[in-house]
């Protein structure tokens, strides 16, 4: 079986396991939909559905007109109430359409209603019912009455083991001595390893037939109803047959999104791409694993190397997570993992050898390696390529079956420890080598792999590794010649380079995403500085705004031509609103003269991101720092002396009592209270507003929040009137 050649069956194992009811692993149907509702389900807290049976055979029994059980009747009874429970769940698109599509018919409500949790027929479902229900309680009772007071009776005392009543073979039974039979007319259900008798006295026998004819009763009313619940079933059966497919389709997203969380596993969807590449993929089967990222998008991925040195199980890695990801199991990997989709997913691991049919290990691989010729749009691992001939010959043979694969479009990952067959496929585009890594210093293999190059295998280092003597082992280097000793050494040195190579490319990449991420910072703080030139400029048009309807108020009034000229005037002055200030990065510390708004003064201290700034009136301002300019930094520009003559209000003052005044009115009254205190040039004004029920309070708060010669406003202290 395929995933127990890859070592995958205990991870699945695991997820079988989450199953409410025992089904293949596999999830038939649209697996684009499947992931979508898997996505969308992992964002739900939901308790898992009901453990059931397999109910196959009572959807045939019902087809057949035939009559149910009450225990498989209330499986159904459970699926139903699961989905009721789903209905109650405003669930994001994709699983709302499905759930709310399942329509479960009104008229097996009647059966719903009739359960408890445990499967009974409830309490006031059926009033015969309940009756009986009751006698056999009562009839319980004296049972168990009767057998207290002849173990409290003093004559059977002597034969008495102990004052317990004992349950055996469902009858309740007292545990006596021999002899007891002077005493007691008694029947003898069963004797104790200790040679004791457990009795049913005949005194109660009378009222054991009476128990026995209730249960008959019982049992043709319970008969009576499960045939009244299978002719209900039996004209829903269209439906019932449905919703048992749905509930196995939702165990399956369910077990699968709890496996998820419980192992923080990924879901992998398959694409349909060329490009293929595991990145950080954790094999299920490993304790503790070494991350691996590989590219697998070309045709051939030809994987060489030290001897032990994980490339089987990177063979293996790739397997799995193709075989995972189409059937949408999650397993530890990088959410960047991209696999590519697959009709067949063949693994050639083992040993063929058959000695029954006399096939030896090189005829039984070329046996599995005919069967691929039928076959497109698979991928396939072979372990040990070149495994049972001569190598020489094998490579020949095995470059143009590889090729010729590869031409039906088959994906095909080999192992080999023979490097003339890499070396033939080396020159072909479509061939990927990867070797796995050794370390010469500490004289071991690292589970590391370096794409691009043919690996060395280390069969000298690890036959030292294993105990081989060492002179045995330096009679074999003799032997295996300095010529090939020399290949080696070359086919290290393009490893070290190329490893040179990759980190280096690693540490450009680092500076390019460095570049990257310091252009998008100046890119944003370049938005960032428009913005808050666009929020000054609208706050300068509005102050111009309300000085202008201010003159236009003072026309009506006079009606003098003088008035129009500074209306002129004033209207030429809004154009140097329009030009953008200077962008310049300024350092405000203490004592910084800054500008805020039209108000400038200088920085005393600086908390957090904010402020407190002295004006030349004396007056302090807690205002945020990205609020304030350096006044000697922004180019005044040459402005032409406006002058604007308003006459001052004859009654000027610095309170305002808005007292039992209401919301309208008071704004009213507030506004020109502060037009009034702006001419007569008050920088600081008191507005009382009191307590009351809070509305009038949160109307001022409100209309200076938006007044554009507000400066800052804040409660007084407490003597002075505090929040009121």
């Amino acid at each position: 079986m395929l995933i127990k050649k890859l070592d995958i069956a205990s991870h699945i194992e695991s997820l079988t396991q989450l199953f409410s009811r025992e089904k293949d692993v596999i999830l038939s149907g649209d697996i684009n939909i499947h992931y979508k509702i898997i996505n969308e389900l992992e964002e739900y807290n939901l308790k898992p559905p009901p453990k059931v049976s397999n109910l196959d055979g009572a959807l045939n029994y019902l087809a057949k007109q035939g009559q149910l059980k009450l225990d498989d009747i209330y499986q159904f009874v459970k699926i139903i109430n699961y989905f009721y429970y789903l209905k109650k769940f405003d669930f994001k698109p994709t699983v709302q359409n499905w759930i709310q599509k399942i329509n479960i018919p009104i008229e097996l409500d009647y059966i719903l209603d009739a359960f408890d949790e445990h499967g009974n027929i409830k309490s006031g479902f059926s009033e015969e019912l309940d009756q009986i229900n009751q006698l056999l309680y009562n009839t319980q009772s004296n049972i168990k009455q009767k057998l207290y007071s002849i173990i409290n009776s003093k004559n059977i005392q002597p034969y008495l083991v102990d004052h317990q009543i004992h349950l055996v073979n469902d009858e309740q039974t007292l545990m006596v001595r021999a002899g007891f039979n002077h005493i007691i007319k008694a029947k003898v259900l069963d004797r104790s390893q200790s040679g004791f008798f457990y009795i049913l006295p005949y005194s109660i026998s009378e009222l054991k037939q009476k128990q026995s004819n209730l249960l008959d009763t019982k049992d043709e009313i319970l008969y009576n109803i499960s045939k009244e619940f299978s002719s209900i079933l039996t004209k829903k059966l269209h439906f019932l047959k449905f919703i048992n497919k749905e509930f196995d389709r939702y165990d399956h997203y369910q077990a699968r999104v709890e496996f998820a969380k419980q192992g923080d596993l990924s879901f992998v969807l398959p694409k349909k791409t060329t490009k293929c590449k595991l990145v950080d993929f954790k094999h299920p089967a490993l304790k503790n694993p070494i991350s691996v990222t590989i590219d697998f998008s070309k045709h051939i991925i030809m994987i060489t190397g030290v001897n032990a040195g994980g490339k089987t199980m990177l063979l293996k890695s790739i397997l799995s997570a193709v075989y995972m990801s189409k059937y949408l199991i999650p397993y530890s990997a990088n959410h960047t993992t991209t696999i590519g989709t697959f009709k067949y997913i063949e693994a050639i691991l083992d040993d063929p050898q058959n000695v029954k049919n006399d096939i030896s290990t090189f005829a039984g691989r070329m046996v599995q390696f005919s069967k691929l010729f039928t076959k497109k749009d698979a991928i396939v691992g072979v372990d040990e390529i070149e495994l049972g001939t001569d190598s020489d010959e094998a490579a020949s043979l095995f470059k143009v079956i590889l090729e010729e694969l590869m031409a039906k479009n088959i994906k095909i990952i080999v192992t080999t420890h023979h490097k003339r067959l890499a070396s033939l496929l080396s020159a072909n585009e479509n061939v990927e080598l990867i070797a796995a890594l050794y370390d010469e210093q500490n004289q071991r293999p690292t589970y590391k792999f370096l794409q691009g190059t043919i690996g060395q295998s280390y069969a000298f280092e690890t036959a030292l590794r294993y105990h081989i003597p060492p002179f045995v082992v330096k009679k074999a280097k003799e032997v295996y010649g300095e010529d090939k000793e020399r290949l080696n050494e070359l086919i290290q040195k393009s490893s070290q380079l190329q490893i040179e190579y990759e980190q280096k490319i690693k540490t450009l990449d680092k500076q390019i995403a460095k570049t990257k991420q310091l252009k998008k910072s100046l890119q944003e703080k370049s938005l960032k500085l428009d913005k808050e030139f666009q929020t000054k400029k609208d706050n300068l048009e509005s102050q111009y705004n309300n000085i202008i309807n201010e003159v236009k108020e003072a026309i009506k009034l006079n009606n003098t031509k003088e008035q129009h000229k500074i209306l002129n005037k004033a209207h030429k002055h809004k154009q140097q609103i329009k030009q953008k200030p200077i962008k310049q990065d300024v350092k405000l510390q203490v004592g910084s003269k800054v500008k805020y708004n039209n108000t400038r003064g200088t920085i005393e201290s600086i908390q957090n991101k904010k402020a407190v700034v002295i004006t030349k009136d004396g007056i302090k301002l807690y205002v945020p720092l990205s609020k304030l300019t350096l006044s000697n930094h922004i180019p005044k520009p040459k402005q032409k002396n406006i002058q604007i003559n308003i006459q001052k209000p004859q009654k000027a003052n610095v309170t305002l009592d808005l007292h039992g005044q209401r919301v309208d009115e008071a704004l009213e009254n507030l506004d020109k209270f502060l037009s009034d205190s702006l001419i007569a040039g008050f920088d600081e004004v008191l507005v009382y507003h009191g307590i009351g029920t809070g509305k009038l309070s949160v109307a001022v708060a409100k209309f200076l929040d938006k007044h554009p010669s507000v400066v800052s406003y804040n409660d007084a202290s407490a003597k002075e009137g505090g929040y009121g």
